[in-house]
């Protein structure tokens, strides 16, 4: 996301116009969602996506028609066959998009892609709000909870309320996802994490893996003992702790730690028999059937993972899971949820250094 705003700012600074495309709204079965974005540039290459097929080709079009003078507005796309809208898609349901021109003349347009950009680097819940007026965005700027013009715009999904005049999104979500072990599934699970929007931090012990070049879209990669990881990190009730060290001690240890945190999700790597041990261990340490019940392990929704990059998968699926329940974006409660157990033994399928 920061880079997508990013491009948008350099295209900017080198004196070029930008069209901002945005899905304010999707209803029915639509290829993506509210807060969905593209840029398109005056040399009609694009940046993102508003869902590809038939509707990208027409909001391409209308892009390039801004550029060329036509005035940013909204448009309403009917992806439902039979109609005399429809675009030739059969998912069924409509999408709203806006355009709105960017540019390098406009003080509003830089100032508002420098708080975005400065925005994402923070670790604090924004949302990025536009004003809509007379049919079109009308100005875009960034705010946190106790600056929003609407309290009902800042919810944990896009907000459009176009009587009102105003639409809202998620823009950062504060919380970091902290692996504890950056073996072959750590590498893995840090190289996908960000890509679905969470902050990642990577802890380990072996100075040979505790490198940025070993996690390039890592914020922070910590060096220190497991035994002494709260030591080294301050964990706040919006982090997730993450935990597959090289060895089932390592992993107990970080586990003991972990459950004296706020952290809002702590999961650990294993097979159901590794876990049964564990929890035995962490009995005979003291730790209650209530704190046994906030770790998730084995850790990761059940795809019939093997391979590290997809193990990654399931963990990473089960962190997104976990986040829209506890930001409510779906009604469920832990006991009702499906089993979210990956079953996997590292000793007997991965590299011991993992």
């Amino acid at each position: 996301m920061k880079a997508f705003f990013e491009a948008l700012l350099d295209a900017l600074s080198r004196g070029e116009n930008a069209v901002l495309c945005s899905v304010l709204s999707a209803s029915g079965s639509t290829p993506r969602g509210a807060g969905a974005k593209m840029a398109v540039f005056a040399d009609g290459h694009a940046l993102g996506t508003v869902g590809g097929g038939a509707v990208e080709r027409a909001a391409m079009e209308q892009a390039m028609r801004v550029h060329q003078g036509e005035a940013g507005d909204m448009r309403s796309f009917c992806l439902a066959p039979n109609q005399l809208a429809d675009l030739g898609m059969i998912c069924g349901g409509n999408v709203t998009v806006s355009f709105r021109l960017l540019s390098p003349g406009s003080e509003a347009d830089r100032a508002a892609l420098q708080a975005i950009c400065g925005a994402i680097g923070r670790q604090e819940n924004t949302w990025l709000v536009f004003r809509l007026q007379g049919g079109a965005v009308t100005d875009i700027s960034v705010c946190r909870r106790h600056d929003a013009p609407l309290p009902q715009l800042l919810q944990s999904t896009p907000v459009c309320l176009p009587e009102e005049g105003w639409y809202a999104e998620p823009l950062v979500r504060a919380g970091t996802v902290y692996i504890v072990g950056g073996g072959h599934v750590g590498r893995a699970l840090a190289g996908l994490l960000p890509d679905v929007g969470f902050r990642v931090a990577v802890y380990d012990e072996r100075e040979k893996l505790a490198h940025p070049e070993n996690y390039p879209k890592a914020d922070r990669i910590l060096y220190g003992p497991f035994a002494e990881f709260t030591k080294h990190v301050a964990v706040s009730a919006d982090d997730f702790i993450v935990i597959m060290t090289p060895g089932h001690l390592a992993d107990r240890a970080v586990l003991l730690q972990a459950l004296a945190t706020p952290a809002c999700y702590i999961g650990c790597i294993g097979s159901h028999r590794k876990v049964e041990k564990t929890n035995e261990a962490l009995r005979e340490a003291g730790v209650s059937q209530a704190e046994l019940a906030r770790i998730h392990a084995p850790i990761g929704l059940e795809i019939f993972a093997e391979t590290p990059a997809e193990i990654a998968v399931s963990i990473a699926a089960e962190l997104i899971r976990e986040r829209a329940l506890r930001a409510g974006t779906r009604k469920a409660s832990r006991a009702a949820a499906p089993e979210n157990k990956q079953e996997r033994e590292k000793d007997e399928n991965e590299p011991k250094q993992c």
